[in-house]
């Protein structure tokens, strides 16, 4: 047996020991969700425990959203994947996600509206025991990354950059952003792309920093309405009010500053002040109000998930 097969199955241990403490909350989650169903009135919005969700958090913190006579109710998961799942299911009306996830939703018979583009990015960090500090050194090495998303199509891009043989890079899906962090922290994966503020917490374990979207340019994160509710003309009006609330929380942060938000990012990302104190000297997010995502990155999106 192989070390990597050896390693894969450590691996598919270890995952399901920490699937047992984290996306299996989907399930009280929906039921929530289902509970306040009857009520037409409630905006329901998935969020992540990810910065580019700090707008809608601080909108519905600070009270722009009952200010602006909009009856919200956040319902939190940790895999982009359960937000799919219950976007298409009819228990979230908005959502944060990606474009090729978007694309791949749409495709699948649940279109969607995108109202704003995110600072969504992530990192590809190699944990420490893994002595990896360039993309080439990745090969018979794992990655985890989840299926039909960005993460996907930038781990193909990665790996074709390092000139590195696809079949060779291990792409392990863990849709859990929290769990794949904690394979960081707990040394059973070698490789993991993390958004922020997750990614400032790997990197205070001293793993190498091979990769950041950032320096590609690319905005893949978005937020997206279903079309399906919006045929209704109250959603559409929730749709407007949303968007709006959410540019005077940009404003807010950007008038206040990340460090007045804090204790918020901290509670909502489910990490300590020090790590938000660290993202925010070392790799702060940036807001802006709403606008599309690029027809680029849509476009790269679409091709990707033709291949």
């Amino acid at each position: 047996m192989t070390g990597i097969l050896k390693k894969a199955m450590s691996v598919a241990a270890g995952f399901l020991v920490l699937l047992g403490c984290s996306s299996g909350d989907y399930d009280s989650v929906a039921d929530n969700a289902a509970d306040i169903s009857a009520d037409t009135l409630v905006l329901r919005i998935a969020v992540m425990p990810t910065v580019d969700c700090l707008p809608v958090y601080v909108a519905y913190e600070s009270g722009i959203f009952e200010r602006e006579s909009l009856s919200v109710v956040l319902i939190p998961f940790t895999a982009h994947m359960d937000c799919d799942t219950a976007m298409a299911g009819g228990s979230v009306h908005a959502m944060p996600t990606d474009l090729v996830r978007g694309e791949r939703l749409a495709s699948q018979g649940t279109p969607l509206r995108y109202v704003a583009a995110t600072d969504l990015q992530w990192q590809l960090l190699a944990a420490k025991t893994a002595r990896i500090k360039r993309l080439p050194q990745m090969d018979d090495k794992m990655m985890a990354m989840t299926r039909y998303s960005a993460t996907a199509m930038m781990a193909d891009h990665l790996v074709d950059s390092a000139r590195l043989d696809q079949e060779r890079v291990f792409r392990i899906q863990v849709n859990d952003v929290l769990v794949r962090l904690n394979m960081m922290e707990t040394g059973i994966m070698d490789a993991v792309l993390l958004p922020e503020p997750q990614a400032t917490v790997a990197r205070s374990l001293d793993c190498s920093l091979l990769y950041d979207s950032g320096a590609d340019s690319l905005a893949m994160g978005v937020i997206a309405f279903s079309e399906k509710a919006l045929r209704d003309s109250l959603r559409r009006q929730q749709m407007e009010t949303f968007v709006r609330a959410c540019d005077e929380a940009c404003d807010s942060i950007n008038t206040l500053g990340l460090d007045h938000y804090r204790q918020l990012i901290a509670a909502r990302c489910h990490v300590n002040e020090a790590m938000v104190d660290s993202m925010i000297a070392q790799h702060p997010p940036h807001f802006t109000h709403s606008r599309k995502p690029s027809p680029r990155d849509r476009d790269l999106a679409k091709k990707w998930l033709l291949k």
